[in-house]
């Protein structure tokens, strides 16, 4: 592809992700985004830099290529832009997938196939192969729709004790669903409250399995995140891991970080290298994972086939997110060595003032406070570029709406 062609990024959804990659791609070559959805959500409202164009049923296949061929039809005679294309959500994410060699055409599109997507997508499939590669992950029973009708049964036989974690296996199916008193994920104390809530989910309608995880001890500082770029040849060109140090306790905020500082952990970035390379994997990734003091491991939730919500920590840390497809797939820098990120800024969620309230280790307090006193810190929805009075007063309100939901949802974690 010509180094010299114009850069348009199509940025899939409007949420907070969708923003900070707009941010990442205006940040680095001074461009707008476009951003197809299925709504506009408020992240991405009142904004300069990414032209959010919703489009009802965009998150359905046939809508979305629909959506998408016309793109290409009114597009197809600009041969001198590079049109980047970017999902911003698992949904779209899986969508992308399931087009890829049509998509690809066209757009560029650091994605996987959707055979590989979808087996990593399925945590079952994703622990096994966490098995073959050696990366630890927490003790895990699956509940399998059809033996909805032996929850009881199968409560009473878990094989760890409580607390336990109860969280779909199928995101994207359990997004669908409605019911009293659904979460993200649940921290589940007794026998009779698993038994409640896996009853309530499946009378709801949702037709996958359910994961059933050991609880490991400790609270948010226990958290690790990392992102992850491989190239078009599945070399790991990027890997940026972050501590986290709090969490959004709200219900539909469950495992969304408020906190991130920067971290590094050879061990933990060779496994996953060599994980992500052998397996021939394309694109960002960004996996989530909890320090267990049991036994001295970090061990993997999950893999995520897209950049974290709060990857714009990476750009934060110096090494834009965008500038990876672009070196990647337009500039075509050669590969040479993998580069780990090594930033010092802090990466925030919330109010400053709320997440040293609430963050119990000292030293990560006064870790915050150091780099928020040298101007080393970043929001991802605060950009000084993209500064209308309304987008700012909407993004403040946003953030300090944090307050409400900690006074109403915060409990310790166990230690």
């Amino acid at each position: 592809m010509g180094q010299d062609k114009r850069i348009q990024p199509i940025l899939l959804g409007s949420d907070f992700n969708v923003y900070g990659m707009a941010r990442a791609f205006h940040e680095a070559y001074g461009v707008n985004s476009i951003a197809l959805a299925s709504a506009q959500l408020s992240p991405t409202k009142y904004s300069s830099i990414v032209d959010v164009r919703p489009q009802a049923g965009f998150n359905t296949p046939e809508t979305f290529i629909k959506v998408m061929r016309d793109f290409i039809h009114n597009h197809q005679q600009d041969t001198d832009t590079a049109y980047i294309l970017i999902a911003c959500g698992d949904g779209y994410a899986e969508l992308v997938s399931m087009f890829l060699d049509e998509l690809s055409a066209f757009f560029i599109c650091p994605y996987i196939s959707h055979d590989l997507h979808q087996k990593l997508e399925n945590k079952k499939d994703f622990y096994a192969l966490c098995d073959t590669y050696n990366m630890p992950y927490p003790q895990t029973v699956f509940v399998a729709a059809e033996g909805a009708g032996q929850i009881d049964q199968l409560v009473d036989e878990l094989p760890f004790d409580y607390p336990m974690v109860l969280k779909p296996n199928n995101s994207i199916s359990y997004l669908e669903t409605e019911f009293e008193g659904k979460k993200k994920a649940y921290f589940i104390d007794t026998a009779a409250e698993m038994k409640q809530v896996l009853k309530r989910i499946y009378t709801s309608g949702y037709p996958d399995e359910m994961i059933i995880q050991d609880m490991i001890p400790g609270d948010d500082t226990h958290m690790r995140v990392l992102n992850v770029y491989v190239d078009q040849h599945h070399n790991v060109r990027m890997m940026s891991l972050g501590h986290a140090i709090l969490e959004d306790p709200a219900p539909a905020g469950v495992g969304n970080y408020l906190a991130i500082l920067p971290d590094e952990n050879d061990e933990i970035c060779r496994r996953i290298k060599h994980f992500l390379e052998d397996i021939h994997y394309t694109g960002f990734a960004n996996f989530d994972m909890k320090y267990d003091s049991r036994d001295g491991q970090y061990k993997l939730f999950e893999i995520n086939l897209r950049q974290g919500r709060s990857s714009f920590f990476v750009t934060l840390s110096g090494e834009n997110m965008a500038a990876q497809v672009v070196n990647d797939y337009v500039k075509q820098v050669p590969f040479e060595a993998t580069t780990y990120v090594k930033g010092d800024a802090v990466w925030l969620g919330a109010p400053k003032s709320l997440i040293t309230r609430y963050v119990d280790d000292e030293v990560l307090v006064n870790e915050v406070n150091r780099l928020y006193k040298a101007g080393n810190y970043g929001y991802t929805a605060l950009y000084k570029a993209d500064r209308s009075p309304l987008r700012w007063l909407q993004q403040t309100y946003s953030l300090y709406r944090y307050y409400s939901n900690f006074k109403k949802y915060f409990r310790k974690k166990t230690l």
